[in-house]
This record gives structure tokens, sequence and C-alpha cells, in this order.
């Protein structure tokens, strides 16, 4: 839409949708073209147009791109809800895949591609077919997409009508942006199945160089990362491809030149040449720091990659420390990386340089960032012996300011620095103990009162010192009592004397009668008992010699840092973890249910994290990202002890029964949906449903182990949703063996996890056990389930609230279908769901009956039923609050009306 398209979006009166059919009909171009634009319009502000479907499709016939584009967008956004009259486009898709124009032709094969309707996704074979041979290369590159979008919904017809064949020969096509698409969409398909789909041949190699030139930014990055999982035959063949890709650096592109280090480091792994290997750390390290003066987001980037490039291969960048030293301007997140990788590149070399800058960092005002900096000079001293000298020198100056969080942060570090260097620097005790009344921080106590105990002997006046930390003993944090007990034993067996034996009373004392802690009552009991049966070996024990610590500065494990290098210039390489941590693996639709679709942009995905790498920074709610499951799975029973009796279930009434599968036994409930086959579980069955009993909301869930093997630890997570369900508890199933059944009723709670965007009855259910994958599976609830108890209103409260609320929240929508047989059972019906009958009046020969409904947190439903007794039709008029719920409601009405 042009910008003179905005009026499209302004609010309109009541009665919409019938001047919008209207004009959609119209004889006039330019009136049905407006028509849609103000259908397309009201879709983008969330509301519902579908009834419009028909009279939108009708006028795709039309030689007007413009107006093609609209309703195309139109049936990529409805044909998922409409599917039957989908397929009523499916004629002007076919025949505008043959049109003249190459934009009309591209245009159809990648709506049909988009539509997501199993009915249409055979229609598209042919034109798909055609599209991919097209004499146009803007046709042929849209359909090798179109691709692997059609096998996201359907692999085997893919693999049927030889799509994969043919994407490949367009590798060898002479455009360079056919080649880079058809790459893309191989390298899509390929990341989804796990047998060998798209492997690089020499014969390949050459034509994907040679494509890298012409094609691009973004088909050089697909080419790239495609190159980047080919392995050179030879460390010749390395430094060919090396040549080839090397001017990619100098791209303008961040994109292009991080995929392009990417694909150089993994190929200089073969590179047996030093001198090849150290040109190339040359050349690498200009577009590195070119990318550290753009946009603070993308310097945050280039900095999480350079801090995993700096790990492999810390020479590239050793000469240029000076370009990361903080500018004052730097947002916080940007100087905490640049720290991190000062440390790295610190050197006996420029160590001077980087303790000034640190030095300078201490006393800004940013208390997190000159922490950080504090710390960073003692992991400097860690790393390098001959500049420790220099470090405890600054940390010393830093301490005479008397700021007092520099102050404890020096103190910290510096305790690092004794287990690193012992018997070295302990002449600086005296000095840090003159801040000892400045401590107020856990750590920074603890680390004081460790010096303390360790170094008591040189410490004259050691007993009065812990004895000042003694009078708090039961106020302090877990970590502070624990070294004071550790360093109060010590300080008794460096000094047996009676003023450390009566501190050794209390202490023991408070620690194993005063304290609820665990940790610190063992601790205290074994002390007790070493030291009442054998000092000897007490002090082999408590003063034995302690292992000298490490520079922890290349923190990330070998393996996991080879797993991330190769994931450069993706999410991975930003947050430091592997792909597979956060990532939901896409299942082939031949794996997955019909509706199941988890990667849409905005939301959360789910799946297991147990990874944690050291200082890896919070991942932030990004697409795709995983969430651990908060339940989890009731004990494991061994096959030969029958399963324990859910107690609290008999006494709350949850129903938790266990059967076999094959036992024709009652079942205790009415039949759930399937939502999880066995075929597609692996033997495994989910049935389940949203319900409601005595004002409380539970997921019912049927198991059905149908596999060979006993399935145990269920868990279960709900992804985010409208009313913000989430379970209440965890997931009680006991163990199955196989052949066996259990059903289970789990309460559920409601706001906790609220998504964003227009309300919607999809929940998205994720359950796994200790012996299969994660499986995912969608499920829709009916909005009644949410009704409340306390919904009933007086007549004179129902007219009130009515008149009360404005005409524009009133929403209406005809049931041609529904026949009212008996209004007695009807009533009844929907008083079950907590619909309370208000009143009922005559119009002419209609019957008109109110009722009123509330939804949780005092939200009302005003309903006003039209009907003639015994006639197909039923028109349903609402009023409330909250207006954006009427399409779910008018859901449930359809469900309870029908029976």
């Amino acid at each position: 839409m042009s910008r003179n398209d905005s009026k499209y979006f302004s609010t309109t009166k009541k009665g919409e949708i019938p001047e919008l059919k209207e004009e959609l009909n119209s004889q006039y171009k330019d009136k049905r073209k407006d028509a849609v634009k103000k259908v397309i319009a009201a879709m983008t502000v969330g509301k519902d147009v579908s009834s419009l479907f028909t009279d939108v499709v009708n006028c795709m016939q039309t030689e007007n791109l413009e107006l093609k584009k609209l309703v195309y967008l139109y049936l990529i956004n409805y044909a998922k809800s409409q599917p039957d009259l989908a397929i009523l486009a499916v004629n002007t898709f076919v025949k505008d895949s043959q049109d003249p124009n190459p934009l009309i032709r591209a245009l159809a094969v990648r709506t049909m591609g988009c539509i997501r309707v199993d009915k249409i996704t055979e229609y598209l074979c042919d034109p798909l077919q055609r599209c991919l041979k097209d004499d146009d290369p803007y046709v042929r590159k849209t359909a090798a997409i179109c691709v692997a979008k059609l096998y996201d919904i359907n692999a085997e017809l893919v693999e049927d009508r030889g799509f994969l064949e043919s994407l490949k020969d367009l590798i060898s096509d002479n455009n360079p942006m056919v080649v880079a698409n058809a790459v893309a969409a191989l390298a899509e398909i390929q990341e989804n199945n796990s047998r060998p789909i798209f492997e690089i041949s020499s014969h390949t190699l050459s034509k994907l160089l040679t494509a890298l030139n012409e094609c691009t930014e973004w088909g050089q990055v697909f080419i790239l990362d495609a190159l980047s999982r080919y392995k050179a035959a030879d460390a010749r063949e390395a430094e060919n491809i090396v040549e080839r890709v090397t001017p990619r650096l100098q791209h303008a592109n961040c994109a292009v030149v991080l995929s392009a280090v990417k694909m150089i480091l993994l190929q200089m792994e073969l590179i047996t040449s030093t001198d090849v290997v150290r040109n190339l750390c040359k050349k690498m390290a200009p577009p590195l720091v070119t990318l550290l003066s753009a946009e603070p987001e993308i310097q945050y980037v280039a900095l999480r990659n350079i801090n995993l490039i700096v790990q492999r291969r810390p020479t590239i960048l050793a000469h240029e420390i000076k370009v990361f030293f903080c500018k004052y301007n730097d947002p916080i997140y940007v100087k905490m990386e640049k720290l991190e990788i000062m440390i790295k590149l610190a050197s006996d070399r420029n160590i001077d340089q980087v303790l000034l800058e640190f030095k300078e960092y201490a006393t800004e005002v940013d208390v997190d960032f000159v922490r950080k900096a504090v710390r960073a000079i003692g992991r400097c001293a860690i790393k390098l012996e001959r500049a420790a000298e220099r470090c405890i020198s600054v940390l010393l100056e830093l301490i005479k300011i008397k700021v007092n969080y520099v102050v404890q942060e020096a103190i910290i570090v510096i305790k690092d620095i004794f287990r690193r260097y012992p018997n070295t620097y302990e002449s600086i005790i005296a000095t840090l103990c003159e801040s000892l009344d400045t401590l107020d921080e856990p750590e920074a106590k603890a680390s004081m009162i460790w010096i303390i105990g360790e170094y008591a002997e040189r410490i004259d006046n050691a007993d009065e010192l812990l004895e000042s930390f003694l009078e708090s003993f039961p106020e302090e944090p877990a970590q502070v009592q624990l070294q004071l007990l550790t360093a109060t034993v010590k300080l008794f067996l460096k000094k047996p004397t009676e003023g450390p034996q009566q501190m050794i009373q209390v202490v023991l004392n408070n620690a194993t009668v005063e304290t609820d802690n665990p940790d610190l009552r063992d601790r205290a009991y074994i002390y007790w008992r070493l030291l009442s049966t054998d000092p000897e070996a007490a002090k082999d024990v408590v003063l034995a010699e302690k292992p000298v610590i490490t520079d922890d500065s290349n923190q990330l494990e070998p393996s996991l840092l080879d797993e991330l290098l190769a994931n450069i210039a993706t999410l991975s390489s930003v947050y430091h973890k592997p792909p597979d941590v956060f990532v939901t693996r896409v299942l082939s639709s031949a794996q997955r249910t019909e509706d199941e679709d988890y990667v849409e942009g905005g939301e959360t995905g789910f799946a297991e994290s147990h990874a944690n790498p050291a200082n890896g920074p919070a991942s932030p709610p990004t697409g795709r990202q995983l969430a651990p499951a908060s339940a989890t799975g009731a004990p494991t029973t061994p096959p030969s002890v029958a399963p324990l009796p859910d107690l609290l279930g008999d006494l709350i009434g949850m129903d938790n029964s266990i059967v076999p599968v094959d036992q024709p036994a009652t079942p205790s409930g009415p039949p759930l949906p399937i939502l999880l086959p066995a075929s597609t579980g692996q033997g495994l069955q989910i049935s389940a449903q949203l319900t409601r009993q005595d004002g409380q909301i539970f997921y019912s869930l049927l198991f059905e182990n149908n596999s060979q093997v006993a399935l145990d630890g269920f868990m279960i997570q709900f992804n985010k949703n409208t009313f913000g369900l989430a379970a209440a508890g965890p997931l009680q199933v006991p163990q199955l063996q196989p052949g066996m059944s259990a059903r289970t009723h789990l309460p559920m709670v409601t706001f906790q996890n609220m998504s964003q965007g227009p309300p919607s009855s999809l929940l998205q259910v994720a359950v796994k056990n200790n012996q299969q994958p994660v499986w995912y599976f969608n499920d829709k609830f009916s909005l009644h389930v949410f009704f409340t108890e306390d919904g009933r209103m007086e007549r004179s409260s129902f007219l009130e609230t009515w008149r009360s609320l404005p005409d524009s929240n009133e929403v209406s929508k005809d049931f041609p279908a529904i026949v009212i047989g008996s209004a007695e059972a009807t009533l009844e019906r929907l008083a079950a769901s907590n619909m309370f009958f208000i009143a009922k009046r005559k119009n002419a020969n209609q019957d008109v009956f109110y009722f009123s409904a509330k939804l949780p947190r005092g939200v009302p439903f005003l309903i006003e039923l039209t009907t003639v007794i015994g006639n197909p039709g039923v028109k349903c008029a609402i009023k409330s609050p909250s207006p954006e719920m009427s399409p779910l409601f008018f859901e449930a009405l359809e469900t309870l009306l029908m029976g």
C-alpha cells in the first residue's frame, strides 16, 4: 500500500462487513480495489474478516498486479481456517503460474507455497514443476524457495515428484541468485533431515564459488554457510577455497563478513603452511575491527563472535587490543563484552596499557561496570604470573580510594590471587584488614574471612577479627556462615589457645543447634567429630594443601568451542550455546501432527536445556527460543513393584487410574480426542482435553503405551497462550508398562504465561518422558471452559450493563445450519457450561433469549440469541468489555448449541 492508504485503517461504523461485501462485488474496478484494501487493513489490525473469503477470492480475476498481491495476502492469512473455500482459488493460481508476466508467475507459486493447506498442496506440484524450469530466473529462484516450503508440508510428496533433483540441478544454473536460493532451500531441507540430502562435491564446489562473486549479499551468506560444511580433501584445496572466499572479507554487509570469517577459520584447520595461516590471520583482523565502528547492536554481535574467535586464534587480534578500549558512550552490554575480550588478549607485552584502562574504568559511575573492571584486574593477575605484582599494586591503589563496592570487589579478587600464588603476596594482608568494617556484601565478607583463616598464624589479632564477625553469626548469609565455621576451625588448629577454643565452642553450638541450614549443620558435625576424636586428622583435612587455581578466561570446552565456531554469524555464536539447546528442531511432516507449527517468529518454543556454559549471557526471549519443562515427572516405579496409589489425587477427587490398553473396562470419563497418535509418538498415544470441574480447570489426559518399553518420568509444559494457562503442579503419571494406559486430571492455573497478540483458542503442549524425545502437539480449547460459576446476573443488572456498554462493543454472528429443537434442553445444556438464562421475549414469530456469562477476572458476556424453535438458523449478538474475545465465544457457542 502507498503512504496515502492510511485512510483505510480509520475506524469504521457498525455494519462494516455487509458494506465491504457490497463493495467487493461492485462492477467498478477501483471500488473493488479500495474494498480489498479496507479488508486488508481490517485484517492487519486483528479484525475477523474471514466471512468475506468468497467475495475476496472473486477479485483474483484481475490484471491489476497490486490488487492481485492484496488478494493473495488475504488468502495466505485465511486459507488455513477456510480450507474448503481455498480450493476455489486453485484454478486462478494454476492460470497465473502460466501468465506471460514473470512477476505474476512467481507471485502465484510463492503464494501457493505459503498456503499451508494439504488440499492445495497436490495442485501446487505441476505449476511448481513448470516454474523450476521457467525461462525467467526470477521465477526459478522463487520456485526454489517454494520447494523448501512444500517439503515442510509434505516431505514424501517432494521426494516422489523429484523436486529435490530439480533443486540440485538449479545449483548449476547460470543465474547466481537462482543458485543461492537453491542452496538456501537445500540447506533448510537438510537441517530438518537426518539423512544426507545436500552434499557438496568438487564439481558443485566450483559452481558455488563462481556464483559467490555475482549474487546478492544474502545469496552470498547462504552460499558461504553451505561451503562452511564442506571439508576440503587436502591442504591445497583448502588454500584454494580460502583464496576464493577472502575477497568477501571486504564486503559492506556484516553478515557476509562473519560468514566469510567462519568459512576461513574452518578451512584453516586443514592448512599446514604456517606462512599461509599467518597471512590469513592478518587479513581477518581489519574487517573484524571495522565491525566495531558500526551501531552498538552490531558491535555486540561482532564482539560475541570475536570472543569465540580469539579463544581459538588469539593472534588474529593480538595487536589490535586498543580497538577494544571502552568509549564513554558505549552501552553497558558493549563495555562488558569488550572487557572479556581484553582479558583474553592481555599479554606481558600489553599488560601495562590494559591495567591503565582497567584502573580508569574502576573509577566510573556505573557500579556493575566498575565491579567487572576490578575483577578483570584480578583475572589478569591470575593469567599472567609476571604481571601479578603490577596488578596487585593497582588493586591496592583502588582500595585506598575507599569506595565501598570497589574495596569489596578488590578483596574478592585478591583472595583468588592468594590461591593462585600462595605465600607470595601476603604482606598486603594488613592493608586489607583496615577495610574490615566497611564490608557488607556476603562474597566480600566470605573472602576476607577466608584470608584471615588461611593466614591466621601471620595475623596477630586474627581471633579478634573473626570474633567481630561471630557477633552476627545467626543473621549472616549461609556463604558467610560456612566460611566463618571453617576459618574458626583453622584458627583453633593453628593457635590452640584459650581464646580460639571458646570461639570454636560458640561457632559449633550455633552451627549445630541454632541453624536450619543442613549444609552448615553437617559440616559443623564433621568438624566436631574430627576435633574430638583425632585433632591431627583434622589438621590433615582442614589445613590440607589446596590446588592452585588456574586462569578461567578461556571458559569454553574445546568441543563446545568447535561447535560454536562452526556456527559463527548465527544466534548460537551470540548466546554461546549450541543450537540444539535453544532451537526447536522442526519435525518433518511425516513425524508430526497436521496442525503443528512451532516456527512462528514471535513465540517461545519448547525444549530441554541442560547446558549452561560459564559466562553465557542471559538469552533474550527471541524467536524459537526453548524453555525447560517446569513440571517434574512422578517418581519411577520399578517394574516388579505395583504402582503406589495417588492418595492426594484420591482425596481431592482426581482421577489417576491405570488400566491395560486392551482391557474393555468402562472409561473413567468421556472419550478424549487423540492429539498425539501412536504412529507419531513411537508407540505413545496421548489424548487430552481441557475441562472444568467444581469451579477448577483441569487438563484431562490419557496416556496409552503401545511401545515395547516401560515409560516413566512424564513431564509437561505449555507454551504462552491467551489465558496464560500453566500446570498448577507436577504431572502425576505412574510408570507405564507396555500395553498399559493411565488417565489423569492435571490442575491448571490461569494468567501465568500469557501470549501477546489477538486471542486464540490454540494451546501448544510439550510432553516428554525418560525414554523418548520431547513430543509436541496442538490442542484447541473451548471458551466455555473458562466461564465461571458466578456469571449469573439479575435482570436489572443485565439491562444496566447492556446499556452502559458502547454499541461498538456489540458483535453478532449468524449460525444458519443450527436448529434449536427444544428450548428447555438448550437452556439446561448452556447452564451446565455456566451460561445463565436471564429472560425470554417474542419478536414476531421469533423467540429471543438472553443469557449472561463471566470470564475470570470478572469480564462479563451479555448474550442475545434469536431463533425460531424447530427451524434452522440462530442469530447471536453479544456485548462485552472485551469484544476481541467474540470469535472465541462464537466458536464455543456453536459447539454448545450443536450438542
